[in-house]
């Protein structure tokens, strides 16, 4: 109940079905998702509708096509359900008396190098301590932490977020990765304008990264024109191992692709990354958490990646 006769009665359901709705395709994967009937779904979507006096989805043959006032409404409401989720699954823990469980999510550059040899670290030392352990993209990794379903966060940032709490765990640079029996494989180093006339495989222009490399090229006046574009470095070093084309990755993401045909050089102009930690803001870390901080800084301390500055 609302309590003010003036603002609409608004179950916590009604908003559940209109949540699902925003981020599925048809009612069908809507119903689905919710494990109830299609036209259960199709019913609450219309007693939403009523009760708010709006009109939150255009119909069409078969599709719903969200109005502009359901997509500022599922904004306003979408921390609200990133919060019971949360609360859900923190209960669950509890009641399998799981309460040395701890939430690591990161983004893919650190969560397939430096992050497992964390867990390895910290579980080894705990026998009675579980993770639940994700690889999502960057927003989703910030939102997992801001909303409680995460307990800490790694990721390459460079921006502050006023969301979260952000902790520089490492300082790297971007590097490039070429084919071992090229030519270039013998520099000590590698430049934009050494790659310009290589077949590129270039990182998508809206990603971080791929912004980060196009301002090193520009900055030397040498032409960037990928021949494939990705969107994350993991996707540019597997291409580049199977000889599609040289490409520029964050160090992490191509210590994984490194091979005897594949070699990494430093990038010039140097392009540095952040290896970062999030952590939700105005909350105390548990002491699980404080240990898991610890042993994380300690296997960034210990990679071995091409982290130096680079030569000017």
């Amino acid at each position: 109940m609302t309590g003010d006769p003036g603002l609409p009665d608004v179950s916590l359901r009604l908003l559940e079905i209109f949540a699902t709705m925003m981020r599925c395709a048809t009612t069908v994967e809507a119903a689905e998702q919710l494990r109830i009937s299609q036209p259960a779904v199709s019913s609450g979507l219309r007693q939403l509708e009523t009760q708010l006096g709006l009109t939150l989805f255009e119909r069409t043959a078969r599709r719903l096509q969200p109005t502009a006032e359901a997509k500022a409404l599922y904004d306003e409401i979408r921390p609200v359900f990133g919060l019971m989720r949360g609360f859900s699954q923190r209960a669950r823990d509890m009641k399998l008396g799981m309460a040395g469980r701890l939430k690591v999510i990161a983004t893919p550059p650190l969560g397939y190098s430096v992050v497992p040899a964390a867990l390895r670290r910290f579980l080894e030392a705990r026998p009675d301590v579980s993770i639940a352990f994700d690889v999502r993209r960057l927003e989703q990794v910030k939102d997992a932490v801001q909303s409680g379903q995460a307990d800490i966060g790694l990721a390459i940032d460079h921006d502050r977020h006023a969301s979260v709490s952000v902790d520089v765990l490492q300082r790297a640079h971007m590097i490039a990765l070429v084919p071992r029996n090229s030519p270039l494989a013998d520099k000590p180093h590698l430049t934009a304008l050494d790659l310009q006339s290589e077949p590129m495989v270039g990182l998508d222009a809206g990603s971080n990264l791929g912004q980060l490399v196009r301002k090193a090229y520009e900055q030397v006046g040498a032409a960037y024109t990928p021949r494939i574009e990705v969107r994350y470095c993991a996707t540019a070093a597997a291409l580049a191992a199977q000889h599609l084309g040289v490409t520029v990755v964050d160090p992490y993401s191509a210590s994984t692709h490194m091979t005897d045909a594949l070699v990494g050089k430093p990038f010039l102009p140097a392009s540095e990354v952040k290896a970062v930690m999030y952590t939700r803001r105005g909350l105390p870390h548990s002491s699980l958490l404080h240990s898991f901080m610890s042993d994380l800084r300690a296997a960034f301390t210990d990679n071995d990646l091409l982290i130096a500055d680079p030569p000017a």
